[in-house]
């Protein structure tokens, strides 16, 4: 985690709370391009074990990740009750399948809490801030910097 967060106690910021893994996390609204239902994908030989494989997406072929397995939280089995999340991962298009979406929440920028520093690997670093939902504490992902190398993951 970077020592600021990029947004100001001023702002207003819209998340998508999901659940990975039996976690929460959130995602900010501006990086979601849909939600969907899960289907069946097809598998990539060779490809990064958080891959699931490919699927088409009105005529585009994006990657479908999945999100837990990446976070280190086991990965998923998945049935039709799972979403997948679509994503802009930079310039590309990507899927997330996680176990559910919760809600969109609207966070004041000086409600989010800088994640305890645990390490420097990209897992602990995508991890932006923390804000309370409920009586638990979710956490915001930074997907560029989980997902650094994208094109060698689906190459």
């Amino acid at each position: 985690m970077s020592e600021a967060t990029d947004w100001n106690d001023e702002q207003s910021i819209e998340f998508v709370s999901l659940i990975a893994g039996g976690q929460g996390f959130c995602i900010e609204i501006t990086e979601i391009r849909e939600i969907r239902r899960w289907s069946p994908v097809t598998p990539l030989p060779f490809s990064e074990s958080a891959v699931l494989g490919v699927m088409n997406l009105r005529g585009a072929v994006i990657p479908i990740l999945d999100l837990a397995a990446k976070l280190g939280l086991g990965a998923i089995d998945p049935t039709s009750r799972h979403v997948i999340i679509v994503v802009a991962l930079r310039d590309r298009t990507v899927g997330l399948l996680v176990d559910a979406v919760s809600e969109i929440l609207t966070i004041q920028g000086e409600n989010i809490r800088k994640a305890p520093s645990t390490g420097q690997s990209d897992d602990t670093r995508s991890i932006r801030g923390l804000v309370a939902v409920e009586d638990q504490m979710s956490r915001i992902i930074d997907l560029n910097v989980l997902f650094p190398d994208m094109e060698d993951m689906v190459a």
